[in-house]
């Protein structure tokens, strides 16, 4: 048996495309996270101003998600993600042109690009999610996943590491322009994927109907609502990446290129698990592995806040990443089992509001934590607040910690049981 018998899913041309589009996506999106963060923290030298580049992102980004789902139910998905992704250009040229007059303009320019690239991120992930769900077949969803996670974390770990280097040699002007090159290469990746059909939307339901319909089905569903909430609120409390530019500045000492090394740690430990994942995915024990995947993350933050050595902290951030990519092949398995057609953009768009502000939100309170506690202290407090969580989520989700997935038998929600 051939590779591409063992991974059927690399045979199909528009999978392809697909991959190629996150790959340059995601290094435009890493280069921008460690060359602002990094800007950001060199121009103000204060670690709230990294939490609110969170929180710039997530006000119209959450605010606009599930009418973003919505619209994504309604139209061409590809045409949305097109579009979307023609702002990231922009943005990204922007972001370079604005860069060029900090000394005059400040940071504020900066956080009105986050704030557009906010809105098209609002309407982009719920249509750019249901859109991956049509281009792949059902029966390899299990492998796509875990293959198109193992993509995501690979350019994950390049782009910080890289970025780092770009800004140190280069500078953020120019790094910028080469983001804007990479979204263009995905542009033209997903122009030539052919469009899907657009879902039939039930005759007569209002727009209010719709959304209220997609969020109740998540809502009334434990096993979907378990799944985001444990990762929504471990890492809003759990999350230490927005502040690695203090700890590579003012604790561990080892710059902006120490900093992309410290960004791509977690990347890497997810990679490696994800790629095992594409010969054994982890959902036979779905719930339980997502369950303890999520405790391990916490534990890991907590070494890592503690940490004072730079290769234990690299190592630590490695580990996060590990019980990371679990969890991530777990929720994306479940979400495109559980996600009826007609439905997929609404509860893509409800995922992303957990999955999302998790992150960006979850950096607003990162950054204000450390402003109160200071920066050490609140990472691992915020790591056992992460494990309280997984404990209160295990105990109260019995469906969620009981669930098992025979990657042999996976058909779309409700044709059979798991």
């Amino acid at each position: 048996m051939n590779f591409l018998d063992r991974h059927p899913a690399l045979r199909l041309p528009e999978f392809r495309l697909l991959l190629g589009a996150g790959a340059f996506s995601t290094l435009a999106s890493r280069f921008i996270a460690v060359v602002i963060g990094y800007q950001i923290y060199e121009l103000t030298h204060d670690p709230l101003s990294l939490g609110l580049l969170g929180l710039v992102e997530a006000i119209p980004a959450v605010s606009l998600a599930l009418f973003g789902g919505y619209v994504a139910d309604r139209s061409d998905r590809r045409k949305i993600v097109l579009i979307t992704q023609a702002v990231s250009i922009l943005c990204a040229a922007l972001f370079a042109i604005f860069s060029m007059k900090t000394h005059t303009l400040g940071v504020a320019p900066l956080y009105v690009v986050v704030f557009i690239a906010g809105i098209a991120r609002g309407f982009n992930d719920p249509a750019y999610s249901a859109f991956d769900a049509q281009v792949i077949p059902k029966e390899y969803y299990a492998s796509a996943s875990a293959w198109g996670s193992s993509m995501w974390q690979g350019c994950s770990i390049i782009g910080p590491a890289l970025g780092g280097f770009l800004y140190h040699y280069i500078g953020a002007v120019n790094t910028y322009w080469i983001v804007t090159i990479l979204f263009s290469f995905t542009w033209v990746a997903i122009s030539r994927i052919a469009p899907k059909p657009i879902p039939t939307p039930p005759v007569g339901e209002t727009i209010f109907q719709s959304i209220a319909v997609g969020v109740k089905y998540v809502f009334k569903n434990q096993i979907l609502v378990g799944s985001m909430a444990l990762d929504l609120f471990a890492v809003l409390f759990g999350g230490a990446i927005a502040l690695l530019p203090v700890f590579a500045k003012d604790v561990l000492h080892v710059g902006s290129i120490g900093f992309g090394f410290m960004n791509a740690a977690p990347s890497v430990g997810a990679l490696l698990i994800m790629l095992y994942s594409t010969h054994k995915p982890p959902i036979r024990n779905a719930g339980r592995n997502m369950i303890l995947s999520v405790a391990g993350f916490g534990v890991s933050i907590i070494i890592f806040a503690l940490s004072t050595n730079f290769y234990l902290s690299i190592f630590a951030l490695f580990l996060t990443g590990v019980f990371d990519g679990i969890s991530v092949v777990v929720r994306k398995t479940v979400m495109r089992i559980m996600s009826p057609e007609h439905m997929r953009g609404r509860i893509a768009a409800v995922n992303w509001i957990f999955i999302g502000s998790s992150n960006e939100i979850g950096a607003f309170e990162s950054g204000f934590a450390a402003k109160i506690f200071g920066t050490v202290r609140s990472v691992w407090l915020g790591g056992i607040v992460a494990l309280l969580v997984v404990g209160v989520t295990a105990l109260i989700t019995p469906e969620l910690r009981d669930l098992k997935i025979d990657p042999d038998k996976i058909h779309d929600a409700g044709e059979e049981e798991l």
